[in-house]
């Protein structure tokens, strides 16, 4: 009988983490809360960047602050919440400052064996005496006392457990063995032995940080309550598309299953988004299309489900580089986010200290470092703290909607090691699909199998692309969903040779009364598509199936191999639509009063894209007004379009700071404006008539140059102060 009941229980516990959605939402999260950012250092004046709350991080810090005197967590929060900031907490799950837990001063044993191991034996290490953990039960415990109950009683509201993240080459150690026992219930297999015990193994990895969440969470949310507090409970994590290239595994999508969870944070930046893919046949960086991918991922697994989502950018990344590269790649990530409109709340930056006080290249072939260069610090600033500002919007992206790409978290298990020579280079499955359509201007869509059960997620889409090739369904709802909603009018296409050595792994297609040779035939056989069935169209409903046998990435591995997915493609948007599908090398928004606009390179044209208007431009530190901009290909651009400002009263329009205390009147208005000390202040404020005095701070300083007529508004400069900077206007 326990034999059984344990077997009853890991299917049960399979069940929730592999389904396919329900049908209920999750009311968003209202706190207040709109920009964010996260420190393990105490307030000061060099990184005051006045976003609404700030997570301090870790009980003891970033591991990468090793060796500097610190505060205390307790005094950390203080010294963020007298100036006026939301207080949150921000710690890893799978890695952070845990020393005490590995050497055994927690509990009296050590735990090093609990790290993340390679096939040679080797841990996966974070930093000195900081593995990538296994995270057992006794590892969560030791969470729960030692971490979460400590910020609760600290005062602080919301947790955000980041990067629950299990390398795909791990799963040797002693700690990942035990789990394997008491998981399948039979001795562990090393995954490098065949397809099979590969999947094994990233299920169960898959399986673990589900548990180590949930445990985590649950327990948070239960203590809060004792204590009679409201904790909300977020994850921060990168994108399916990012941990899928990167080869590793993580809950992703699942995570909508469970109630203790209240959002996410999508981390994507220049570091995720630099990740070269191939197109056309050539192997390239391509940020901001990559860009674009990973935050409608991200989009798209929370949108139907109901969850918050922040939406993160770095001005610079992880890996040393110079500022003129963490520059273009910041307004590359920075436009992609913008083109969400779905999506208004943002972690505006990690790491405030390193930006504001790391030093770096000043260029790429210059040895010499320096601090943010002056001009690139103002800008970041414009841009950042515009998103204060931007509003959600109904608007949508230039360009024909309705075409999707289906993706699933099983698209992170098959990516190491390789078996019978079958290879995926740079997750080329999915970008083949994606790429060959986002590089003509067309706005592809992100669709999760593991939504499918929600209501929302099959509604906007028209086409459905999807290929076995690169994943597998986790649960065979997903096609039950698929299939009604083809017979209701949709449309799949279905790239894929299934001949690849994980359609033939012990699953579901497979086992327990179902004997399909692969997952796609068992989709088939509920649409009356034969088994194994050749390249054509076949029609069910009022639907269709349009299968092609080639893995898509052959479209884009070779020049000119998307030629006859696009005119598949082609055909059937207009068959459906009555129009043809429009190509172009950009994509616009409107936005509130923002423009934001990116021309691609690669694309069906090599023009520049002109923006008209009267325009201020968020991409130059100084703030121009223009009527006209042409952003050349490979570029983007971000603008204030006057024509849709509010022009009831006086405003800042934008500015490197933000402004708070707003008084206006017939003739005057004033604001006080904060920001980091050392950066230079620019603003841009629209005025109903040019002004007869501007005070900074008390002291004078109206130019009669500086308002422009054209859009009406006036442009002042001064040096920025986190103790405020008082200005008067009257007009």
């Amino acid at each position: 009988m326990k034999v059984f009941a344990r077997a009853a229980l890991i299917l049960s516990a399979a069940t929730a983490v592999f389904s396919c959605g329900t049908s209920t939402s999750h009311k968003m999260v209202d706190d207040g809360v709109k920009t964010t950012f996260q420190s393990s250092r105490s307030w000061r004046e060099t990184i005051d960047n006045r976003a609404d709350a700030v997570m301090v991080y870790g009980v003891g810090g970033n591991p990468s602050d090793r060796g500097r005197g610190r505060a205390t967590l307790e005094e950390k929060v203080a010294s963020w919440k007298e100036r006026g900031y939301v207080i949150h907490f921000m710690t890893g799950i799978a890695w952070g400052e845990y020393k005490d837990y590995f050497t055994g001063e927690w509990d009296g044993e050590w735990h090093l064996d609990e790290g993340q191991k390679e096939m040679d034996g080797d841990t996966i290490w974070h930093g000195r005496m900081v593995p990538y953990i296994v995270p057992s039960m006794n590892f969560l415990e030791y969470m729960k006392e030692k971490h979460v109950k400590r910020v609760i009683d600290a005062g602080v509201e919301a947790i955000f457990m980041e990067e629950p993240e299990f390398w795909a080459r791990a799963g040797y150690s002693e700690a990942f063995k035990r789990e394997w026992q008491d998981y399948y219930g039979e001795p562990w297999r090393p995954q490098d032995e065949s397809p099979e015990a590969t999947y094994m193994s990233s299920k169960l990895k898959y399986h673990l940080y589900y548990r180590a969440l949930n445990e985590v969470f649950t327990y948070a949310k239960e203590y809060g309550r004792s204590k009679g507090m409201d904790i909300k409970c977020y994850v921060p994590t990168h994108s399916l598309v990012n941990y899928s290239q990167w080869q590793i595994v993580s809950p992703e999508a699942s995570l909508a299953s469970l109630d203790c969870v209240d959002g996410y944070i999508a981390q994507v930046w220049t570091g995720t988004s630099r990740e070269p893919d191939f197109y056309n046949g050539v192997r390239r960086e391509r940020v901001f299309e990559t860009a674009y991918l990973e935050y409608g991922s991200m989009a798209s697994m929370t949108e139907p489900t109901g969850r918050k989502m922040f939406f993160l950018t770095d001005p610079i990344e992880d890996w040393p580089r110079d500022w003129m590269d963490y520059r273009k790649n910041y307004q590359a990530t920075f436009t992609a986010q913008l083109l969400y409109p779905q999506v208004a709340n943002y972690e505006v930056m990690p790491w405030p200290e390193r930006i504001y006080e790391g030093l770096y290249k000043i260029a790429p072939d210059s040895d010499i470092k320096d601090h943010i260069p002056a001009d690139f610090a103002t800008m970041m600033q414009i841009m950042y703290n515009s998103l204060n500002k931007v509003p959600e919007s109904d608007n949508k992206v230039s360009g024909d909607k309705g075409i999707s790409v289906l993706m699933g978290n099983s698209l992170m298990f098959q990516r190491f090691p390789i078996h019978k020579g079958y290879n995926d280079p740079q997750l080329s499955n999915f970008y083949g699909e994606a790429l060959p359509l986002v590089k003509k201007g067309v706005p592809v869509g992100i669709t999760h199998l593991e939504n499918l059960g929600y209501k929302p997620a099959l509604a906007p889409v028209k086409i459905l692309l999807m290929s076995y090739s690169n994943m597998k369904p986790l649960d065979p709802a997903a096609h039950k969903h698929l299939a009604k909603w083809v017979k209701k009018g949709g449309v799949i296409v279905y790239s894929g040779r299934d001949d690849d050595p994980f359609q033939t792994v012990a699953e579901w297609w497979n086992k327990d009364g179902n004997s399909f040779a692969c997952p796609a035939d068992h989709l088939f056989s509920l649409m009356g598509i034969p088994a194994g069935a050749q390249e054509g169209e076949y029609k069910y409903g009022k639907g269709l199936v349009r299968i092609i046998r080639q893995n898509p990435k052959e479209y884009i591995l070779h020049e000119g191999g998307d030629t006859g997915f696009v005119n598949t493609i082609s055909e059937l948007y207009a068959s459906l639509t009555g129009k043809a599908l429009e190509f172009k090398n950009s994509f616009r928004l409107e936005r509130g009063v923002y423009d934001i606009v990116a021309c691609m390179d690669e694309s069906v044209s090599a023009e520049p894209l002109k923006v008209e208007g009267v325009l201020i431009d968020l991409y130059d530190p100084e703030l121009p007004v223009l009527t006209e901009k042409y952003i050349e290909p490979n570029r983007q651009g971000y603008f204030v379009n006057m024509a849709r400002v509010d022009k009831t009263r006086p405003s800042v329009i934008a500015a490197a700071s933000r402004e708070s205390d707003e008084q206006w009147d017939e003739g005057s208005y004033s604001f006080i404006a904060k920001a980091p000390v050392n950066t230079h202040n620019v603003s841009r404020i629209y005025l109903p008539n040019a002004p007869e005095s501007v005070k900074i701070n008390g002291e004078e300083c109206v130019d009669g140059t500086s308002f422009d007529t054209l859009s009406s508004t006036c442009l002042i400069e001064f040096e920025n102060s986190p103790e405020g900077v008082k200005v008067e206007i009257n007009y």
